[in-house]
Parts: C-alpha cells; sequence; structure tokens
C-alpha cells in the first residue's frame, strides 16, 4: 500500500474484479450507487466522475474500460455498459452455433483423449475450448479506447489500467495510462508499463485459461503471450493504489465469506466441470479477499502509530469499501444452464455441468461454479444486475459517506431518471 499519489476527489478509485459472465453483478452494484446519488441530488466534482482511477481485471477490465472510454459522460457510459449486459447472449462473446463449439471446444475435449495422436499435426492443436472472436468484434464497437488519452490529458482520468498475466515469463503485468508523474513499477513476479491501451489488451486480461486464447503482445520489446489477469493475481487492489487512489470502491464477483454449515456435501467422485469451476473460483476470488484483509490489516496498524511516525511511514491509509455478492452465484447460475445455447449446453454436460442443477447446496457438483463464468445470457446476467443494485442499495448509507454525498432530498424522480 506503498506509494499512492494525488488528494481530493482525483484520489477516489475504483476496482473491478473478474469472473466473466458473473461480472454483470458489478454493473448492478455501479447501477445502485448511481440511483443513491440522484437520492442525494449530488454531482460529480470537477473531473466529471464519481472514478478518476479505474482498474480493471479480466471481465472487471472490459466493465472498466466501458466506463473509461466514457468517463466525460458518465452516467451515459454507464446506462450503455447495463443495456449490454441486459440484453447478453452467449453469442456475443463466443461462438455457441454448432460449428464453432465443434471447432473449438469439441476438439480441444477431444485432445485429452489422443492427443498423443493429433499432437503430430499443429493445424489440429486448438487454442482453447471456445472461440471468443465475438469478443473482439463487441469491444471494437462498445468501447471506444482511442478516447482514453485525451480524457487523462483533460484531467477527466486520472489514470486507468487493466491487468494481465503473462505465460512467457510467469510475471503479472498491468498497462496503464494516466497523468503525468505516475512512473512503472515493478514488484516481485508483478510489474507495471505503460501503454497505449486497446482491444487486445482487454482480450488478454480476460482470456479465462483453457477457456478463451491467449493473446500476443509486445511489452518491453519482448513478445508475450497473455492471459487472464486473475492468474497469480496477489495483490488485486495495487494498481489502484500505486496509481494514486486513497480511497477505494471494491467491488467482488464473488462471496468473500461463504456462512458455514450450508453446503450439503456432494457423494462421488468430483466432475471436471466440479474441478474445473473449484479451479476458477481460486484464480478469480480468492485472491481478493486475502488483499482486502491484508489492506484492513495495515489501516488498523497505521492507525495505533503516532501522527509523527505515521508522517515517516512508506505506508499510507487507504479508505476501502467493499461491496460483494450477498448471494452464491454459482447457485445462481445453475439456475439457468438450460439458457445456454444447445451447442453450448452439449459440450458442458461431457465434462459434468447437469441441467437444471438448481437446488441448493447441489450447484457445485452440477458444475454451476463452471457455468457461472460462461452463462453470458439474459436470464442470468439480468438477475445478477438485480442482485447487484439490490446489495448496492443495501448499503446506501455506507455509500454516501464514502463519497460524502448529503442526506436524500426525495426519491420520486428515480424511476424517469433510470428506466
Amino acid at each position: 500500500m506503498a506509494d499512492a499519489q494525488g488528494s481530493g476527489e482525483s484520489s477516489v478509485g475504483l476496482v473491478l474484479t473478474g469472473g466473466g459472465a458473473r461480472a454483470a453483478y458489478q454493473v448492478g452494484v455501479l447501477r445502485g450507487i448511481e440511483r443513491i446519488r440522484l437520492e442525494c441530488g449530488a454531482g460529480f466534482g470537477p473531473a466529471g466522475t464519481p472514478f478518476p482511477i479505474l482498474t480493471g481485471t479480466s471481465a472487471g477490465a472490459i466493465n472498466a474500460s466501458a466506463l473509461a472510454s466514457g468517463a466525460d459522460d458518465y452516467p451515459k457510459a454507464l446506462d450503455r455498459l447495463y443495456r449490454t449486459w441486459r440484453d447478453f447472449q452467449a453469442g456475443h462473446v463466443y461462438r455457441a452455433d454448432a460449428f464453432g463449439v465443434v471447432r473449438s471446444g469439441a476438439r480441444w475435449l477431444t485432445m485429452f483423449t489422443i492427443g498423443w495422436a493429433l499432437a503430430r499435426w499443429r493445424r489440429a492443436r486448438p487454442k482453447s475450448l471456445l472461440d471468443n472472436t465475438p469478443l473482439a468484434e463487441l469491444l471494437a464497437e462498445m468501447v471506444p479506447l482511442e478516447r482514453v488519452p485525451d480524457l487523462v490529458r483533460r484531467g477527466v482520468l486520472a489514470a486507468f489500467a487493466v491487468t494481465a498475466s503473462s505465460y512467457t515469463t510467469g510475471s503479472h503485468i498491468t498497462f496503464f495510462e494516466a497523468r503525468e508523474g505516475v512512473a512503472p513499477w515493478v514488484r516481485s513476479q508483478r510489474l507495471a508499463v505503460p501503454a497505449r491501451i486497446g482491444v487486445r489488451h482487454l482480450l488478454a486480461s480476460s482470456a479465462i485459461p483453457f477457456v478463451f486464447p491467449a493473446q500476443s503482445l509486445e511489452v518491453g520489446g519482448q513478445r508475450h503471450w497473455l492471459g487472464d489477469g486473475s492468474m497469480r493475481q496477489t495483490a488485486p487492489l495495487s494498481p489502484a493504489i500505486h496509481l494514486g487512489a486513497q480511497r477505494l470502491l471494491v467491488i467482488g464477483a464473488g462471496r468473500l465469506h461463504e456462512p458455514a454449515g450450508e453446503r450439503r456435501e456432494a457423494g462421488g467422485y468430483p466432475s471436471l466441470a466440479q474441478i474445473g469451476g473449484h479451479a476458477l473460483s481460486n484464480i478469480f476470488l480468492d485472491a481478493l479477499a486475502v488483499d482486502i484483509e491484508r489492506a484492513q490489516r495495515i489501516n488498523a496498524t497505521l492507525a495505533l502509530l503516532p501522527p509523527e511516525l505515521r508522517a515517516r511511514s512508506a505506508l499510507r491509509p487507504v479508505e476501502l469499501m467493499v461491496i460483494a455478492p450477498s448471494q452464491r452465484l454459482d447457485d445462481i447460475a445453475a439456475r439457468h444452464v438450460n439458457a445456454l445455447p444447445g451447442p453450448v449446453r452439449t459440450m458442458l454436460r461431457a465434462v459434468g455441468v447437469n441441467q437444471g442443477a438448481g437446488n441448493p447446496g447441489a450447484s457445485a457438483a452440477g458444475g454451476g461454479a463452471l457455468a457461472s463464468y460462461l452463462l453470458f445470457e439474459a436470464d442470468y446476467t439480468r438477475e445478477l444486475l438485480a442482485l447487484g443494485e439490490a446489495d448496492a442499495l443495501a448499503q446506501r448509507e455506507a455509500v454516501q459517506a464514502f463519497f460524502h454525498w448529503p442526506a436524500p432530498a426525495g426519491r420520486a424522480r428515480l424511476g424517469a431518471a433510470l428506466p
């Protein structure tokens, strides 16, 4: 938590983590916060956006990029992002037709059984379970990243960053665009470099391992193959703090603390879907909880120091507000598996994802966790949007305090303001 720069409203940062289709929840939270802002009659301050510092990883990087590229009209950018998630279809993200699934997923699964034979022919080696060419087309249309440098120059944005993981070197790389005076940094197995962020950076950051293909990018004169930034991400809060954030809103994509005693033990050997879902949850969810606890401990320790010692410390307190799902998203996903296109359901069934496996406590065994990352379908994303909005509204007083917004004068106009 060292090296924090900036002050005042320009130091408010938003941290959006990974989670595939789970990232719809983040947009629901932001919509709930926007409702609270309207209730309070609050503005955005000089920057014109509540989040001058935006950092994201994986699907969170895509959400952050949409907000960054429209930061000079934040309500419009948020509304557009909300409508995208509200009307999502799997085909917007990956090839979900029979030919596309056979070409990528079926061949990829076949490698597990006869890979020794296919390995002789390089052209027969699939790169990933799914082909995310549609996502590249969607991002090129939806996210005008070419606007970001000018928004930084004008002071609307203080910084924007996305993070990916290098298969080439094993390092964790944060690409950032920021105002002058923000220097690159290097830590153990992670580094940050200035870059003109483009669609390939977003595709790299969101390339879920095995599921989506890695992307090739040049970093410091070396060609790297990059995958999902949530892999080996030991400090998800770090980029925003290095870029100057002193107050952080962190939106997770999974429950940070599981209530004890609610999960029923599943019988039998775990399926590939169950193992895969567990592995993805480890990649996307565990590091955030650990980093939040670390930041809270550092804040508590600094609070015990006399002011003169605190001033000499390289560490600075960072005000944190964390909003994470109040329900298990894999349970929600298990109720919506049937919404996936037929070819995708067939492929996932082959690895153990059960259709309609929505009974409480059984979603893990039924592959609900794995499905929760791939369910880019409106039935599922709309439920996550609603959950995120409800979770934000449930913390109305904490949100007002975090943003220093006044008490609300009335709520009658909300229906017209946020359709």
